[in-house]
């Protein structure tokens, strides 16, 4: 049970018999490879100067348990389970290893967060956000987490990147990039 094979029989009445599919039996849930990636990339106005820097990549590491239990609430119907208002991105300083269960940031930086935009991505199965927040905080500080989050700060992926801290001061502005792929097929 569980498995797919092939019998041969033969002219001489001898049957062989063929595995199609390795025997290993996987359990409901067991992952076999990453089928949600998810991406956060910023760029940063610096006020002073004038000018925009590209700060790359900064993340592609978890998505929260709260949110994957949410979106199979909603594919159930279940009532108030919506998964169409991921779009606030806040930002923090704290700098604890992001984790599956993380619902907040560590250290918000104290600014309200911003509602981005909801879009496709490069193609059909990729989910972006971006929003742009401007410092507003005198003395500043280096921000090194994000959070996408929905209408209930329901926490989608808390994002850390304490080794590639992006410092801010008044008027300086962060756009973020936050692109959620789902990978089709086996």
């Amino acid at each position: 049970m569980g498995q797919l094979t092939a019998i041969l029989k033969r002219k001489d009445g001898t049957v062989v018999e063929y595995d199609l599919v390795p025997r290993k039996v996987l359990e409901i849930g067991t992952p076999t490879h990453q089928k949600i990636v998810a991406k956060l990339s910023a760029e940063k106005f610096c006020a002073k100067t004038g000018k925009w820097e590209d700060r790359g990549i900064l993340s592609t590491r978890v998505v929260t348990t709260a949110f994957v239990n949410l979106l199979v609430d909603a594919l159930q119907g279940i009532s108030g389970a919506t998964i169409n208002t991921f779009n606030r991105h806040d930002s923090g300083t704290g700098t604890n290893v992001e984790s599956v269960v993380d619902i907040a940031l560590q250290t918000p930086c104290g600014e309200a967060a911003d509602i981005g935009s909801q879009i496709e991505g490069a193609s059909a199965n990729i989910y972006k956000s971006v929003a742009e927040h401007t410092y507003t905080t005198s003395g500043g500080f280096t921000i090194t987490e994000h959070v996408i989050k929905n209408a209930d700060d329901i926490v989608m992926d808390r994002s850390v990147f304490a080794d590639a801290g992006i410092p801010v001061d008044v008027d300086d502005v962060i756009r973020w990039t936050y692109q959620l792929s789902v990978v089709a097929g086996g």
